[in-house]
């Protein structure tokens, strides 16, 4: 039976843990590991523009010996040129798995539905599960994982719904700030309308723009709505002296973080950027790499 990864909810935390063993060995051996994925083919479905997940996935496909093809917008028109259902079914008889990056979380799961080849989530306006797992990998490195406290300021968007997912799911205490009416659409995690109180003692502070693809029209109203949200030198005097800096990128920087903070020798977020390609890496292999 196929399996999917439509959420971090769809793994287990041991299931989480091995993911992570698998990333940390392709991480310290890269280019140097075997080629589980030869002959295999992954198709990229995007209809959202993407830099480090599709060329993460990519390059990925690559040094594990196998093949990734790219059907940006343009080439497939899901529900214009053609239905999402025949796209799945006919997707699937030449592919090995899909990433799919696309806007309604519907449209994903109808593709699932009718693939016979994994799904994985390449990013919906719901969830967005391959960034908060490379994030958890990344705070594992820096931080590990035990009695340590996150905190996200800004949008509650699909990051941290897949953040708020994976720390549930793993015991990871997190605190979300966000305005009024911007709140997570996972229950979990604590919520609070003051930045100032959700990085207080927090390890990691985590921020992401302040308005997401689709949401265009509303940036100059939001600009105004989050301006009390940002992360800057004087936010981060109310976390520990040693928290550290995420950000998913692209990042619009001197308005949701300050080029101060992002460049500060507390900014991991290159690093988080990199583990997307060993963390998607072993993604790929626990979904694919055992099938012949």
């Amino acid at each position: 039976m196929k399996k999917d990864l439509i959420t971090i909810k769809d793994l287990s935390a041991q299931e989480i843990g091995e993911l992570f063993e698998l990333a940390a060995k392709f991480k310290a051996k890269r280019k140097t590991h075997e080629t589980p994925l030869k002959n295999k083919t992954l198709g990229l479905v995007f209809e959202k523009p993407s830099n480090r997940t599709r060329v993460s996935f990519e390059v990925g496909m690559f040094e594990l010996g196998g093949n990734a093809i790219y059907l940006g917008e343009s080439e497939v028109k899901l529900g214009k040129r053609e239905s999402a259902k025949d796209a799945a079914m006919v997707l699937s008889r030449y592919l090995d798995a899909m990433v799919i990056r696309t806007f309604s979380h519907d449209r994903l799961l109808e593709m699932a539905k009718n693939s016979t080849i994994p799904v994985i989530n390449g990013l919906t306006d719901l969830l967005h599960p391959c960034q908060a797992l490379s994030d958890l990998f990344t705070i594992k490195e820096k931080k590990g994982l035990k009695n340590i406290t996150v905190a996200f300021v800004g949008d509650g968007n699909n990051v941290v719904n897949s953040l708020l997912n994976g720390c549930d799911k793993l015991g990871i205490k997190i605190k979300v700030a966000c305005p009024k009416g911007y709140e997570p659409k996972v229950d979990a995690g604590q919520l609070f309308n003051s930045p100032q109180e959700a990085v207080k003692d927090a390890d990691i502070i985590y921020t992401d723009v302040w308005t997401s693809m689709g949401k265009e029209k509303e940036q100059k109203e939001r600009a105004e709505i989050f301006k009390k949200f940002q992360i800057n030198s004087k936010l981060m005097k109310s976390a520990k002296k040693d928290a550290m800096v995420m950000h998913c990128l692209p990042a619009h920087r001197g308005e949701e973080i300050t080029d101060e903070v992002i460049d500060s020798p507390q900014s991991i977020v290159i690093d988080q950027a990199e583990n997307r390609l060993h963390v998607q890496k072993a993604i790929l292999v626990k979904l694919l790499g055992d099938k012949s």
